[in-house]
């Protein structure tokens, strides 16, 4: 990375603890963010799946909206239904263009009866604001994420409050007298919580978090993590021209409240149904096809890659894909993907990888 590069990127208020930690970062969405430190994405990912790490999310947005008016605001303008929570949960939705296609997807933590955090992705939080109004806080506040099967049991020595959050609850926490903020969210397919905590103190409160025994972990092991889990990525699942009904994310969708942005195109898609959809695909062996890489069947192109990665739990290449609909291709179905002029076999699944599907984890 060039030094004029570093100049304009921002930074989150843990930078100097990952340069501390030996972080290799990298550029992602206008941040200068720790894609691993020394032990390795893999090793980060195994921690995340058997034990704890903890992430620094910070770069994800913070718009707060609060006002008598807010609850009728966010109804007509994201997706999915508030009605379905309460002050104190929070929800998975989006913000949709005229197209129905997904300018952002977005958590909303719904902190009080008129206050709410509305968290997008990093490069998106300019166009969240011009759609919902209310003030970019992103600045003055870490966000931390604890994930993993002993995610709760390691925090609570730190933050017994916020260990003790429900999966998809939002609560207030002190910690060495600064009020945060935990939710039961997160983006690995592990248990969890994320912290926000305010700038100054999130030095300290990621320090002890590394010392309760929870690893660091960067943004690598964060994609194949998610990309295990089957969750979307902004960029490449979702964006121009990839609607909610096209990523198997229907559920998204707020059928039943008034109307909002997107939602005449949605419901033409729906009667029509998708001219496409989000398939998973497990290669034959290590070597994983990558984002834009042509999906094939009996010779003929029936899709294109939008993830691809190695899965350390499954030791295979795996992938996400857009399928079309009219080619009618099955789970365990046998297709190719096309990587550097090469074909490589794959089975075509669900969209979630990991657990393997009947298992009981």
């Amino acid at each position: 990375m060039s030094l004029a590069a570093r100049r304009v990127l921002r930074r989150t208020p843990l930078f100097d603890t990952h340069v501390e930690l030996g972080a290799k970062l990298v550029e992602f969405g206008g941040w200068e963010m720790p894609l691993s430190y020394p032990t390795g994405t893999v090793a980060e990912h195994l921690a995340c799946r058997k034990a704890a790490v903890v992430f620094d999310v910070s770069h994800l947005g913070t718009v707060r909206v609060e006002g008598p008016d807010t609850f009728d605001l966010l109804q007509r303008t994201l997706s999915n239904d508030l009605r379905k929570i309460a002050p104190g949960r929070a929800q998975y939705t989006h913000l949709l263009d005229d197209d129905g296609s997904v300018v952002d997807d977005i958590i909303v933590w719904w902190l009080e009866e008129d206050l709410f955090d509305v968290m997008p992705n990093a490069s998106n939080t300019s166009r969240v604001v011009a759609a919902v109004g209310g003030a970019d806080t992103t600045a003055t506040r870490a966000v931390v994420a604890v994930q993993g099967p002993q995610a709760r049991e390691r925090l609570a020595g730190i933050a017994p409050e916020a260990a003790a959050v429900g999966r998809f609850r939002v609560a207030a926490f002190e910690w060495k007298g600064a009020t945060c903020t935990a939710a039961g969210t997160g983006y690995t397919g592990e248990d969890g919580v994320e912290c926000s905590v305010p700038a100054g103190a999130a030095p300290d409160f990621f320090g002890a978090v590394l010392e309760a025994g929870i690893v660091p972990a960067g943004l690598g092991a964060r994609d194949t993590l998610r990309l295990e889990a089957g969750l979307p990525l902004h960029g490449h699942e979702l964006g121009p021209g990839i609607t909610p009904l096209q990523a198997g994310l229907g559920w998204v969708v707020g059928w039943d409240k008034g109307d909002f942005r997107g939602r005449a195109a949605l419901e033409r898609e729906r009667a029509e149904g998708p001219r496409r959809e989000l398939r998973g695909l497990v290669a034959d062996g290590r070597q994983p096809a990558r984002d834009g890489a042509e999906v094939v069947r009996g010779g003929e192109g029936v899709g294109y890659v939008t993830s691809g990665n190695f899965s350390p739990m499954l030791e295979r290449g795996i992938a996400l894909a857009f399928v079309e609909t009219a080619a009618c291709v099955p789970d365990g179905a046998r297709v190719g993907t096309v990587v550097r002029g090469l074909e490589l076999g794959a089975t075509v699944g669900k969209t979630r990888f990991w657990p393997p599907e009947g298992s009981a984890g």
